[in-house]
Formats: structure tokens, C-alpha cells, sequence
């Protein structure tokens, strides 16, 4: 049964660390615009060596919103100004309202996968020290419930994002892919999932042990 719970316990803690890495950092996919780099998280997004936060302007060209300096950049960088015109016609098809949705939701999900992993973890941890006067509240039937719970939240993210995303670059960017902060959301998935299955079976072998135990 510890040995269950002590795997569940590495998954979780790294299914953890790569959902806040994954959710803090601005790599979830990368581009290329009129031969520029660029990348974009669910926090900022960067064109060449700039990088601007992604607020309710969105849908607003940089120099306009967040992204001020850029303007500043475009005339210093006349090289970049065919890059400027291209990204501003594209942001502003892409639709204020509905990348803002798009964005919030992904970040909701994220986060909530987040705090469901963390409190697997306390819970987990509370488990190896389970009395029996609390048998009727399993602890780690608990755990693998919110471990479960955290993978459906980081899914749902993961899934609103590769839709929205695939649906709306694979028109408009021949040069285009997934980045690692992406790549670590799946495997986050994969690492809560296993805590939650690990968790579980714990509990059934701590069920199977209590039933088979005379009174």
C-alpha cells in the first residue's frame, strides 16, 4: 500500500512542477513571420528579442496597447516593419472577443489542474498517517480523486488550446509548430493521471486488507 502511495507521491510531485513551469512559461507554440522569430505562452507573447503581456488588448497591434515599445522598435528596425504590418492584419482578424475567451479559459484550466495537484499532494502526504478512526474518509481514495481531477482540468486546457490554435494558424502560418511548454502540459497529464492510478490502488489494497481482516 505505501509503495502505491509513495509512486503516486513522485508522480504528483512532478506532474506539479511541470504544470506550473508549462502555465508560467512563453512557449506553447512558435512561429515565424516573414522570416522573424516568434513564440507565445498564455501569459506574453514575443516578436523577435521583444516580449509584451497579453491583456484585454489583445486584439490591438502593439505601440497601441502593452506592446508600446515596439512602436519605438519599428522605427529603429525598418527591416521589421513588413513583420509589424503582417502580425497587426493577423491579430486583428483573429478577433478581440474570442481570443480573450480562448486565452482566460486555458489559463483557468490550467490553474485549476494546478491547485488540484498541490492539494492530491497534502492529501497524499495525510495519508501515510491515516488513523483508523477516520477509515470512513479514505484519504487516498481522496487523492486519487483530485489527482483525476487535476488531469481532466490540464485535458480540457490542453484540448481548448490545440483546437484554437490548429483551427487558427494552420490558415494563416505555413511555418509553424508546438512548443516545450506545450509538450510539458502532456506530460504533466500523463504524471497526474498515474498519481491518481496509483492512489487508487492503494486504496483498493487497503479496502482489500480491512475486509479480510477479522473483527
Amino acid at each position: 500500500m505505501y509503495s502505491f502511495m509513495g509512486g503516486g507521491l513522485f508522480c504528483a510531485w512532478v506532474g506539479t512542477i511541470l504544470l506550473v513551469v508549462a502555465t508560467a512559461t512563453d512557449h506553447w507554440m512558435q512561429y515565424r513571420l516573414s522570416g522573424s522569430f516568434a513564440h507565445q505562452g498564455l501569459w506574453r507573447y514575443c516578436l523577435g528579442s521583444k516580449c509584451y503581456v497579453q491583456t484585454e488588448s489583445i486584439g490591438e497591434p502593439p505601440g497601441q496597447g502593452p506592446g508600446r515599445a515596439w512602436v519605438k522598435s519599428r522605427a529603429n528596425l525598418g527591416a521589421q516593419g513588413h513583420l509589424y504590418s503582417r502580425w497587426r492584419t493577423l491579430r486583428l482578424k483573429e478577433g478581440k472577443g474570442a481570443v480573450q475567451a480562448y486565452w482566460n479559459a486555458t489559463r483557468a484550466f490550467m490553474i485549476l489542474s494546478a491547485v488540484c495537484a498541490t492539494s492530491g499532494i497534502i492529501i497524499g502526504i495525510m495519508a501515510f498517517a491515516q488513523q483508523p478512526t477516520f477509515s470512513r474518509i479514505s484519504r487516498p481514495f481522496s487523492a486519487g480523486i483530485v489527482f483525476f481531477a487535476s488531469t481532466l482540468f490540464v485535458l480540457l486546457a490542453l484540448g481548448i488550446y490545440t483546437g484554437v490554435t490548429v483551427s487558427f494558424l494552420g490558415r494563416r502560418f505555413g511555418d509553424w509548430r508546438f512548443s516545450w511548454s506545450y509538450i510539458l502540459g502532456w506530460v504533466a497529464v500523463l504524471m497526474t493521471f498515474f498519481a491518481g492510478i496509483f492512489y487508487m490502488c492503494a486504496y483498493r489494497m487497503h479496502e482489500c486488507r480491512r475486509l479480510s481482516t477479522p473483527h
